[in-house]
């Protein structure tokens, strides 16, 4: 089931203020309002931006789809953890990459204190993501990485690569057909961190299973309509097959659907918690959902850009590594249980918040995979 917008906000302007009192302080792309001043607080002076109210936004790629509110829940919940910020949340409704370029755009003339955007169209947001640097608008790419050329030099995502390949460890402990027919799906097959995403996949199962034939990938689609009828027209197209794995978040949701419909058995992973898949593995009927665990990812970002003000330091450059989680029988009643609310997943994340604030898990931007 999918959330508007404006039930993300409702549901989490709920949320009590929590502080995490530590201080990201490292190199980096402007934060201040006086670009050129290194953190004015630390020689006894004082940072304009401490105590104001901050104009921040969280750009993202849909409304429509489980991943990106995921993204957006976190994003408010780091607002809310502040207390004194005006978050804007826009998307489209429905992956339109033209219409985010706009709302990115007139994010970046109000949100004048930081944006974090995520978008699954980033050849898109060159210029636009250059315009808004210029203009000394920190920026912070989430999820996918910012375009070649882009002056953009903060990003926060998961290892795809590892995503994959937790997937593809996952199957293989299935202990299928050696030499059974395994079909791979991709929602987008133009979006870079997918193809990571199946790459990973892939070398598990040519490493592990040789014998196994894989098929594909094919485009499986990301909108829910459309990703339905693309794997419900490759379970005919492959009737032998054993499993059925995509690296999307609609996979999950429609493979276990058309298995219930055709009365088929074959075996599906998939990744992201889109709640109707994190039921199918309850139900015995996904074996594994590879999350990349976008709440946190939204979250980070977001932190980064209110630590930056209220500081008067620098936002920290580089890849900073959010993290993966394999979701199975073996802690699905925990992730269940963190999903019920905005309240539960800030409140079962607050371990790893800190964790990685302490620690910042950063690498150059070229090590990004």
């Amino acid at each position: 089931m999918h959330t508007s917008a404006a039930s993300v906000r409702s549901g989490l302007r709920r949320m009590a203020v929590v502080t995490t009192a530590v201080v990201v302080a490292m190199s980096t792309v402007t934060a201040c309002s006086d670009n050129s001043t290194p953190n004015p607080g630390a020689s006894g002076g004082g940072c304009d931006t401490a105590n104001k109210k901050l104009n921040l936004a969280f750009v993202y790629a849909s409304t429509t789809q489980n991943p990106f509110q995921e993204m957006a829940l976190g994003a408010q919940a780091a607002a809310d953890d502040d207390g004194n910020v005006n978050l804007q949340l826009s998307a489209p409704t429905g992956i339109d990459g033209p219409k985010e370029v706009s709302l990115f755009q007139a994010a970046a003339r109000t949100a004048t204190d930081g944006v974090a955007y995520m978008t699954v169209t980033p050849d898109l947001f060159l210029r636009p993501l250059n315009d808004a640097v210029d203009a000394k608008v920190p920026v912070i790419a989430v999820d996918a990485g910012p375009p070649p050329g882009a002056k953009v030099k903060t990003f926060v995502a998961n290892s795809n690569t590892k995503l994959g390949e937790l997937l593809g460890d996952a199957f293989v402990a299935q202990n299928p057909n050696a030499t059974g027919e395994v079909v791979l799906g991709n929602d987008i097959p133009s979006l870079p961190l997918l193809v990571q995403r199946m790459n990973g996949v892939q070398s598990v199962i040519k490493a592990k299973l040789p014998n196994m034939k894989i098929s594909g990938p094919f485009d499986s689609k990301s909108e829910p309509t459309e990703n339905f009828n693309a794997w419900k027209s490759l379970v005919q197209a492959h009737p032998d097959a054993i499993a059925f794995i995509g690296v999307g978040g609609q996979d999950g949701v429609s493979l276990p659907l058309i298995a219930k419909q055709t009365n088929k058995t074959y075996l599906t992973g998939s990744a992201d918690l889109p709640p109707e898949a994190v039921q199918a593995v309850v139900d015995g009927k996904i074996f594994a959902l590879s999350s990349p665990e976008h709440w946190m990812k939204g979250y980070i970002a977001l932190h980064l850009l209110i630590k930056a003000k209220r500081t008067c330091t620098a936002v920290p450059e580089g890849w900073w590594n959010s993290g993966n989680l394999l979701v199975d029988k073996s802690n699905i009643a925990d992730i269940v249980a963190r999903q019920k609310s905005p309240e539960s997943r800030k409140a079962w994340f607050k371990t790893e918040i800190d964790k990685q604030l302490a620690n910042p898990p950063i690498s150059p931007m070229d090590q990004a995979n």
